[in-house]
C-alpha cells in the first residue's frame, strides 16, 4: 500500500506578499488555517481503490478494511473521487468526483459504504464525517463509532470492563447503517465492545479485550464480515496512523483439502487423529470446514489404514483465514507432501476472482494464458511465464465472460492442458490446480474450485 501525504502549497504560495527589494529579509508566509482527513474502504464487495484528492492520490490501491493516516491539509475546496481497480490494470471512477468544501480545524473521515453488486439495497457511496479537531484530555481516550455495515441490521452497542455482564444499562446506544456515536470520551484502560440486535443480551459481535491508550483518538467502523465466524461484523479502527481490525473474539479459521497426488490411490485425512475425510479419491476436494484457530496435526493415509501415513504435518491455523491444503507430488518416491494455501476469498462485485495452482509434478515449469475462447496462443504473451511446481498465482481480477486456460511448456507453445474452458462471473471465485492424470504424466487437467 502506498498511503501518500497530501501537502497544498500553492495557497501558501499565493499568500505570500510583496517585500521591498531593500530589504534582504526573506518574505514570512501567514499562518493558513487547516484541517485533518482520514480515508476507510468499508465497502465489502468493492475491489481496491486509489482515492483521489485535490488531483493527487491520497490512498493508493487501498483494500477492503484499510484505511489511511490523518493529513493536515489547508482549508478550501476540493476535488474528492474513488477510482476502483479493475482488470487489465483498468480504473474506473465509483464515487465523485464532488467538490467538498473543509472547514478549519475540524478532523473529517471519508468512508466508502454500501455495495457495487448490481440492484444493492445499499449502493456504494461516501459517507463523510466530521468533528471538532481538539487534543484529547490527558488520562482519556475519545472513540467515535460508525455502523458501516451494510449487511446488518439496527443494533445495540454495549461498552463494558472486559469482566462484566451485559444489561440494558450498558447499551451505549442504538443505531442502524450509516448511524454514528459519539465522539465520546471515557478514561483509559481495558474495554469490551459487543453488539447485540436491540433490546437483546445475546451478543452477535464480541470483541474480546481492547485496551485504549492515553489520548488515543479512534474512528470506529463496524464492516461486514467476509472471513470465517458466525459474527455478521468485525470492526476496524482508524487510529491516527493507519487502520488496525479488532476481529470477532470467536472468528475461526476455514480448511478445504484437495487430493491432487495422481498416485497416492484413495485417502483419509486425519486431523488431530480423527477423521476428518474418508475415502477421497484423486483430484476430490472437501468443502471449507470451519474450524477454531490452533495448530492441528493432520495426516493423509491409506484409505481405511491409518498406519499407512503419506503425509504428517503440523498446520498453524489463524483466525480469520482461509487455507486451501494440497496433497501434491508422488507417493511412490516419498515426494508427497502438504501445499498450503492462504488467500483472500473475499467476493467482488465488480469482477471475477482467479487463482491457478501449478500442482502437476511432471509438467515442470510451465506457461499459463488465460485468453479469449478460439486465441491462437503463438503470438501471445503469457499471463504468468514460468511458474514453477507447487507455485501460486495468488487472486487475479477477470472481468465476467468466457475464456480459455492453456498450459504450455516454460518457453515454448506446446499446450499440455487445455485449451479449457472457463466461464467467470461477477462476484465468483474460483481456483484452478493444474494436474497429473491419474497415476501421473498425460493427460494434464485441470481441479477446478469455486466459493467458500
Amino acid at each position: 500500500m502506498l498511503f501518500q501525504r497530501i501537502f497544498v502549497l500553492v495557497a501558501i504560495a499565493l499568500g505570500v506578499t510583496a517585500c521591498d527589494s531593500s530589504d534582504d529579509r526573506a518574505p514570512v508566509p501567514p499562518v493558513q488555517p487547516t484541517f485533518d482527513i482520514q480515508v476507510l474502504h468499508a465497502s465489502s464487495d468493492a475491489p481496491a481503490v486509489n482515492v483521489q484528492f485535490a488531483g493527487s492520490t491520497f490512498a493508493g490501491g487501498a483494500d477492503f478494511k484499510v484505511g489511511t493516516g490523518r493529513s493536515e491539509v489547508v482549508v478550501g475546496t476540493y476535488e474528492v473521487a474513488v477510482d476502483a481497480l479493475l482488470p487489465n490494470d483498468t480504473t474506473a471512477t465509483v464515487i465523485g468526483p464532488v467538490d467538498l468544501t473543509f472547514d478549519a480545524d475540524t478532523l473529517y473521515t471519508i468512508v466508502a459504504v454500501g455495495d457495487t453488486a448490481a440492484g444493492a439495497t445499499f449502493p456504494l457511496e461516501p459517507l463523510v464525517l466530521s468533528q471538532p479537531r481538539t487534543d484529547v484530555p490527558t488520562g482519556s481516550a475519545r472513540v467515535f463509532v460508525l455502523h458501516g455495515a451494510s449487511g446488518a441490521p439496527e443494533v445495540d452497542v454495549h461498552v463494558t470492563a472486559p469482566g462484566d455482564a451485559l444489561s440494558p444499562d450498558t447499551v451505549l446506544g442504538t443505531f442502524e447503517f450509516r448511524g454514528t456515536l459519539g465522539p465520546v470520551e471515557v478514561p483509559i484502560g481495558d474495554y469490551r465492545i459487543r453488539v447485540t440486535l436491540p433490546g437483546d443480551l445475546n451478543p452477535v459481535y464480541d470483541s474480546g479485550t481492547i485496551t485504549l491508550d492515553d489520548r488515543a483518538n479512534l474512528f470506529l467502523s463496524a464492516v461486514n464480515n467476509v472471513e470465517p465466524g458466525a459474527s455478521p461484523i468485525s470492526i476496524v479502527a482508524l487510529t491516527g496512523a493507519g487502520s488496525a481490525e479488532f476481529r470477532d473474539a470467536g472468528a475461526t479459521a476455514a480448511l478445504r483439502v484437495t487430493h491432487a497426488s495422481p498416485d497416492a490411490g484413495v485417502v483419509d485425512v486425519l486431523v488431530d487423529d480423527a477423521e476428518f475425510l474418508t475415502d477421497v479419491p484423486f483430484a476430490a476436494f472437501s468443502d471449507f470446514e470451519q474450524v477454531p484457530p490452533a495448530t492441528y496435526n493432520v495426516k493423509v493415509t491409506g484409505a481405511n489404514n491409518p498406519t499407512a501415513i503419506a503425509i504428517e504435518a503440523d498446520l498453524t491455523l489463524d483466525a480469520g483465514t482461509v487455507y486451501d491444503v494440497i496433497a501434491v507430488d508422488f507417493a511412490a518416491t516419498e515426494a508427497i507432501t502438504a501445499l498450503v494455501e492462504a488467500d483472500d476469498h473475499r467476493v467482488v462485485g465488480t469482477n471475477a476472482k482467479v487463482r491457478i495452482i501449478h500442482a502437476s509434478p511432471t509438467a515442470m515449469d510451465v506457461d499459463i494464458y488465460l485468453t479469449a475462447p478460439g486465441t491462437d496462443i503463438t503470438n501471445e504473451d503469457p499471463a504468468f511465464p514460468g511458474v514453477p511446481f507447487q507455485a501460486n498465482t495468488g487472486f487475479f481480477g477477470v472481468a465476467a465472460g468466457d475464456y480459455e486456460v492453456s498450459v504450455t511448456v516454460a518457453g515454448t507453445k506446446t499446450i499440455a492442458i487445455g485449451p479449457a474452458p472457463l466461464t467467470v462471473a461477477n462476484g465468483q471465485v474460483i481456483t484452478a490446480i493444474a494436474r497429473d492424470a491419474e497415476g501421473g504424466g498425460a493427460p494434464f487437467d485441470l481441479i477446478i474450485q469455486t466459493g467458500f
